[in-house]
């Protein structure tokens, strides 16, 4: 199982840059042994809390994941994103992450796990 837990930046582009960069990297050999893989994104980050670099981040990896998703259904592997709150346990991401790999029905979606987004507007 392909699970890519994204990582904090500043709001500095190198940063940005960088975590992109490493998570492109991952993806792209995930993509090419067309194995299904999912990416963790913290919930706060998603909605635009907790700086420019860590939203870049998070929206970058839910973009992504919904074009990754064109190509992988095309090819019988999926992509998904799950936004977690900062106390998350990564047991219960994990499980839920194979879930979403155990089946192609579910692709390029964003799973939220937690309250965090209640009351929020979301992308």
């Amino acid at each position: 199982m392909t699970l890519v837990w994204a990582n904090e930046v500043g709001d500095v582009w190198a940063e940005v840059r960088d975590e992109l960069e490493r998570v492109f990297l991952i993806t792209r050999q995930a993509a090419q042994t067309e194995e299904s893989f999912v990416y963790v994104v913290m919930t706060s980050h998603l909605l635009g809390r907790g700086g420019a670099g860590n939203a870049m981040v998070a929206a970058g990896l839910l973009s992504a994941a919904r074009t990754a998703a064109l190509e992988g259904a095309r090819k019988g592997w999926t992509v998904n994103v799950i936004s977690v709150e900062a106390d998350a346990e990564p047991e219960v991401v994990e499980t839920i992450a194979a879930n979403l790999l155990a089946t192609p029905a579910v692709t390029g979606e964003l799973v939220r796990v937690g309250p965090g987004h209640l009351g929020r507007a979301l992308p």
